[in-house]
């Protein structure tokens, strides 16, 4: 007789593998960026809003900044992105929620994230790219 697993039982093995891959997603770009320098390797794309606006979005550097970072230069890293460690805290909360799902099994609590800490968030990546494409010192310090 075969053995008929719940649907429980089902989904969280495929929930597992796609946590799994994931991970290895996250991995795999990290290990990129690392190699590959962005600035001249032209394996990463430029920013679509500041190539057609020449504004610079939120996330303008992020790429040249964990480069930066991840072989020790952290002052460039913040030069490039003044929000990198922001950043940091959030792709390392995902990183270690999908690990923890493709591990255990169970992940730890996005659905505990308040929506005020949501809307926080929105409005600190907007404030963010509004200061740092003003053309007065010192927000000219936060262009990329």
């Amino acid at each position: 007789m075969d053995a008929v697993l719940p649907q429980a039982a089902r989904s969280s093995n495929s929930e597992r593998i796609f946590a799994g891959g994931g991970v290895a997603a996250m991995v795999g770009g990290a290990v990129a960026v690392w190699y590959f320098n962005p600035v001249d390797s032209g394996l990463f794309p430029a920013c679509a809003l500041y190539s057609m606006t020449g504004f610079a979005c939120p996330g303008c550097g992020l790429t040249r900044g964990f480069h930066a970072l991840f072989h020790g230069d952290v002052w460039t890293a913040l030069d490039y992105n003044a929000l990198i460690p922001l950043i940091i805290v959030f792709f390392g909360y995902v990183f270690y929620s999908l690990l923890s799902v493709a591990v255990r099994g169970k992940g730890i609590g996005l659905s505990k994230w308040s929506l005020t800490l949501i809307w926080i968030t929105f409005a600190t990546l907007l404030l963010f790219g509004i200061l740092r494409n003003l053309p007065w010192y010192p927000f000219t310090v936060l262009f990329p």
